[in-house]
């Protein structure tokens, strides 16, 4: 009985062990953009969700390096369009930050979650002032005072990373401009603490306090 347990042991642990390079190979060839690669290894039934050592999904992985060819690709397979590594970043979210609208709306047509919970694609959008994508996320319904696990909001971290037109535009959108977050930080502090005096102005215009 125990020789039997430990050659079934032995034969979990070599199909373990030729697996690992495959996925190795898949996750380097959505890195580099080898399309034909990865479109072999899909072929072979890896999963188009498999993630790399530091918790990257396959699709979070193509997004970030901007390769379009394997992104289009991933997203014609049964992809979990809304993973997140170990960060809790979507590929949506990525793609916000990166300012890769093609992405976005690719992502979003896949079924892509515009108000998740966390961390959003419109703050990480406001973060980078992608005011294309800000306007697009806010069409498809994103939650424009959704605020992280801290309370930080698309307003804030437009203020915060002095993006004086995103600003404007979160505003005109009807942004909560007092909402404050875990520390008691609104959007005028940020503004204050980053010696923008447009956006100071702007913000008190717009009922700031």
């Amino acid at each position: 009985m125990l020789a039997a347990l430990v050659v079934a042991a032995l034969c979990v642990a070599a199909r373990a062990s030729r697996a690992q390079p495959i996925q190795e190979d898949f996750l380097a060839a959505v890195a580099n953009d080898r399309v034909q690669e990865v479109k072999r290894l899909l072929a072979q039934r890896i999963d188009p969700d498999t993630v790399d050592r530091n918790g990257d999904p396959a699709l979070v992985i193509a997004v970030r390096a901007g390769n379009a060819a394997t992104v289009e690709l991933l997203l014609a397979t049964r992809v979990n369009v809304n993973a997140r590594n170990g960060f809790g970043d979507s590929a949506l979210m990525v793609a916000s930050l990166g300012g890769r609208f093609d992405f976005v709306k690719k992502l979003r047509a896949r079924g892509a979650d515009v108000n998740q919970k966390g961390w959003t694609a419109l703050i990480y959008a406001a973060t980078g002032g992608h005011d294309e994508i800000v306007r697009y996320l806010l069409a498809e319904g994103a939650d424009i005072d959704a605020a992280a696990p801290n309370g930080t909001t698309a307003l804030m971290m437009a203020a915060r990373e002095g993006r004086l037109a995103t600003l404007d535009l979160l505003i005109a959108r009807g942004a909560d401009v007092n909402r404050r977050n875990e520390s008691g930080a609104s959007a005028l502090d940020w503004a204050r603490r980053g010696k923008e005096p447009t956006m100071v102005d702007r913000l008190r215009r717009a009922g700031a306090r």
